[in-house]
């Protein structure tokens, strides 16, 4: 049983660099599907709410439970702190890596918005809505 709840925390800290990546640069797969968009709209939205509002991540639940049944230390600030600052990027420049990947988000929204006015003026379909099938 040990060893499955310990899966399932390394399973959750795998979709947490996932997710994370998805953040970053989800947006760029608008690019060559539209549809992705609304997706990676949502998933972004979340992520701001769990930087900003402070809502609960359900990865960092899972992972924070795989730790204390398996007798290790919880993360004490969630996996943004625990994995990726002092490592991805220096603490002190915690404020400067939102802004970078704000940055890199919005440039994926401006390059999806671009093509999708494109693709219209062509006569194409643009950016589906959100119940679009096909």
């Amino acid at each position: 049983m040990t060893s499955l709840v310990l899966a399932a925390g390394y399973a959750a800290a795998a979709l947490h660099f996932v997710f994370f990546a998805f953040v970053v640069l989800g947006g760029f797969t608008a690019w060559r599907r539209p549809r992705m968009f609304w997706v990676h709209l949502g998933v972004a939205a979340y992520a701001l709410g769990i930087v900003i509002v402070d809502w609960p991540c359900f990865l960092t639940e899972i992972e924070n439970w795989s730790r204390a049944a398996t007798g290790r230390p919880e993360m004490e600030f969630g996996f943004i702190d625990h994995y990726l600052t002092g490592t991805l990027y220096p603490r002190e420049h915690l404020m400067t890596s939102r802004y970078v990947i704000a940055a890199v988000v919005a440039c994926s929204w401006a390059g999806a918005w671009w093509l999708w006015r494109g693709r219209r003026a062509a006569g194409g379909a643009g950016l589906p809505s959100v119940g679009a099938r096909g």
